[in-house]
């Protein structure tokens, strides 16, 4: 898949099929190299003429706008260091470059290397620069997954561009003590598809021994009560000392009213990148929130080093958990769990990544006895009378484990003590990651609850890890809503299986037939669950008929786990004088016009006449008869209609056509071709319009997805601009604003 965003196209990016979008600047060759990372088989090889630096750049030019930044990165591997550059033109004269610092060693290894900045004053175009410095001639340097756009940050990120990733300089972080900041560009690799990691990483340096500390310069606005999130990938020095990051939460006079650390277990050995997660619930008084990172113990020189720094609202390990981050992911520590009975003590795993089933750690549960012991978390909230699953992943480390009871501990607002369900208990042999939930009723005047595991060891020295703890209300697995009044049908689908397993998602009709329903890569036909919950907006639903979903869920291995089917749902029309005319892929788009006249169809056929000496009839050679072709005749009835429905026809995609049952035709995807547009009266105030539509039956369209944000929010917007003002050169409309699709 081409990088999203990118300015290159895909050959240029990938290399494959050919190396035709590149070309030599200076002292080298341009071949076709082996071995790349995207998937074909090829990758760019630069081989030096002679002995110093040589420059491959872009054969073409891509607009640019003066003031934007633009980001570039490439994966490169080679027997000496590189840089990689943008160069800016005005048409074929070269106005600047700016590179990045040169790779701090060389690797013939992938890793990556980028660079980002502002595009000058009279720039209009810019190319890609990919410069190595070679000790003798012939010889090659490697380069593929290359980008040129706007910069690619995490969605959500209350931090900007600059402050996650310091691409264009390492102003969004300040020294707090015994500290200096400076960019250093080491040898990383990342994925081939983790876009948002680069090749420069913020460098902290102690400047004496001691503790040292960094805090970003950035504030972003948080809401009271909301939980956040923050990480970063980490490469602590490989001498002794405390990496940590602390997510600090401040009033609006700026003062620090919390800060919550997370310090990263020593990984073993101590030489890449380790993301490290902390979370906390923003304080009533919070008004935003800042990232520290330090060393404690620090030697002088000693450096820590850090990438993709994120800030962001936490997201739930299952959908509607009540259980904050920290205390069901176990990221920062054991949190609010402890032992209410029995010899087990509590700790969070280590080294890092040594075990865990999300993140990078998990609760340890040491027992040096042959007993039983109950361990208990924090109070959460609950709603009385409801139904709650409480839900842990249990992995047997050592020793011997019975039994695990996992059930819930009730409470009401004073905090009196209502009791304990019964519970499920669960044996566990082996040592895989076992699921082990646990349905419970919350009784009357129940306000908190808390998860209870009892776990009885048969062996000394055993050790159970726990993971991913939640508790939610349960809620209908599958559920239906029509919102008729918009001509679309909301399916929404909950406790859904992840790790490799895909759905395909049908809609059935009263006679049985079966048609798939469209998302957003397409009709869902073994589409890969990367949620527990999915909801899907069918706008292409019929009218006035009743129908119902049906599910159909795979293993990794292609074979049907489950199945599932919503309640039947019927969407109506309120005015059968109307009809929806709808872009399965813009859903937005979809306009509710007045039908003034339905189309005399005509099906046109291809025909040969021959006219045979002697026989009285020709012979008639006949392809087969087309579709359906006729002139739909409707009325806009003000200028608000009259402007949505050009935004409609704008595009030239395929339409959904649909009228009420009854009147004589069935929901149609149909071409448009030139349409006439006249007014109904002679006044020029007058806002009805006449249309006719000249429409050409077609196929539902298989490929298209629905467009929509793709996880982008409203604080991503905000995050990257200030204003309401700075929008208006960027986005053109507020559709082009909710898909970032950006002027230029």
């Amino acid at each position: 898949m081409p990088i999203p965003g990118n300015l290159l196209s895909a050959t240029t990016e990938t290399i494959d099929p050919n190396t035709s979008g590149w070309t030599s600047k200076l002292n080298c060759t341009i071949l076709m190299g082996t071995g790349g990372r995207t998937g074909g088989l090829g990758c760019l090889s630069v081989r030096s003429v002679a002995a110093g630096e040589m420059q491959a750049r872009t054969v073409s030019s891509y607009p640019v706008v003066a003031g934007t930044v633009y980001y570039a990165f490439a994966d490169t591997a080679g027997a000496s260091t590189e840089r990689i550059g943008i160069r800016w033109m005005a048409g074929a004269t070269e106005l600047s470059v700016t590179w990045s610092p040169t790779t701090m060693a060389s690797s013939v290894n992938w890793h990556r290397v980028s660079v980002a900045g502002p595009a000058p004053m009279g720039a209009t175009q810019a190319q890609v620069l990919l410069s190595s410095t070679e000790t003798a001639g012939s010889v090659s340097h490697f380069w593929e997954n290359i980008y040129l756009g706007e910069p690619i940050r995490t969605l959500g990120n209350l931090l900007p561009f600059n402050t996650e990733s310091s691409e264009v300089d390492a102003s969004g972080w300040a020294a707090v003590v015994n500290a200096a900041v400076s960019r250093q560009v080491p040898v990383v690799n990342w994925a081939v598809t983790n876009y948002v990691a680069g090749g420069q990483t913020l460098a902290m340096t102690a400047v004496a021994a001691g503790n040292a500390s960094i805090l970003a310069v950035d504030r972003p606005t948080v809401t009271p009560g909301q939980e956040y999130l923050a990480y970063a990938y980490m490469q602590p020095p490989t001498i002794a000392s405390v990496a940590w990051i602390e997510l600090r939460f401040y009033d609006s006079n700026g003062n620090q009213v919390q800060a919550t650390r997370s310090t990263l277990a020593p990984p073993t050995p101590a030489t890449g990148m380790y993301r490290q997660r902390v979370s906390d619930i923003a304080p009533a008084n919070a008004a935003t929130a800042s990232l520290a990172a330090g060393l404690d113990g620090a030697s002088a020189g000693q450096v820590l080093r850090l990438e993709t720094i994120v800030i962001a609202a936490a997201p739930e390990l299952q959908a509607g958990t009540v259980i904050p981050y920290a205390d069901g992911s176990f990221e920062q520590g054991v949190a609010g769990w402890a032992t209410v009975s029995g010899v087990a003590t509590l700790a969070r795993t280590s080294p890092w990544g040594d075990s865990f089933f999300e993140g990078a750690y998990a609760l340890a549960i040491t027992s040096s006895t042959a007993t039983a012991s109950t361990i208990r978390s924090a109070k959460f909230p609950v709603r009385e009378g409801a139904s709650w699953r409480a839900q842990v992943l249990a992995h047997p480390v050592a020793g011997t484990w019975t039994s695990a009871v996992v059930r819930v501990h009730w409470y009401d607002a004073a905090n009196n003590d209502l009791g304990a369900s019964g519970g499920v208990s669960y044996g566990l042999p082996g040592s895989a990651w076992y699921v082990l939930p646990s349905d419970n009723t919350a009784p009357a005047g129940a306000t908190q609850a808390a998860i209870e595991l009892v776990v009885t060891a048969a062996a000394t020295a055993s050790v159970l890890h726990i993971d991913q703890v939640v508790l939610w209300e349960v809620l209908p697995q599958t559920a239906v809503a029509d919102h008729s009044d918009r001509g679309y049908a909301t399916l929404t689908l909950r406790e859904l299986p992840l790790d490799d397993y895909t759905i395909t998602v049908h809609r059935v009709a009263a006679d049985g037939s079966r048609t798939l329903v469209r998302g957003p890569s397409g009709l869902i036909d073994r589409q890969l669950i990367t949620s527990d919950l999915l909801v899907i907006e069918d706008h292409e639903a019929p009218l006035g008929v009743q129908y119902y979903y049906a599910m159909t869920i795979y293993d990794a291995d292609g074979a049907v786990t489950n199945t599932r089917s919503s309640g039947p749902v019927t969407l109506t029309l309120a005015d059968v004088n109307t009809c929806w005319l709808k872009d399965p892929g813009n859903p937005q788009r979809a306009c509710l016009v007045t039908v003034q006249r339905a189309p005399d169809w005509q099906r046109p056929i291809e025909q040969a006449a021959f006219v045979i000496r002697g026989r009285r009839n020709k012979v008639i050679l006949s392809g087969r008869r087309q579709g359906l072709e006729g002139d739909l005749a409707i009325w806009t009835r003000s200028d608000e209609e009259r402007a949505a429905l050009h935004l409609l026809l704008d595009s030239g995609n395929t339409l959904l056509w649909q009228a009420a049952p009854g009147m004589g035709v069935a929901d149609m995807y149909v071409s448009v071709a030139q349409i006439n547009e006249t007014r109904v009266g002679a006044l020029a105030q007058e806002q009805w319009r006449a249309w006719t539509l000249p429409l050409t039956e077609a196929d539902m369209p298989v490929t298209t997805g629905v467009n929509g944000a793709a996880g982008r929010t409203w604080q991503d917007v905000v995050t990257e601009f200030a204003t309401c003002a700075d929008l208006l050169p960027v986005y053109a409309t507020s559709e082009a604003l909710l898909l970032d699709r950006r002027t230029g």
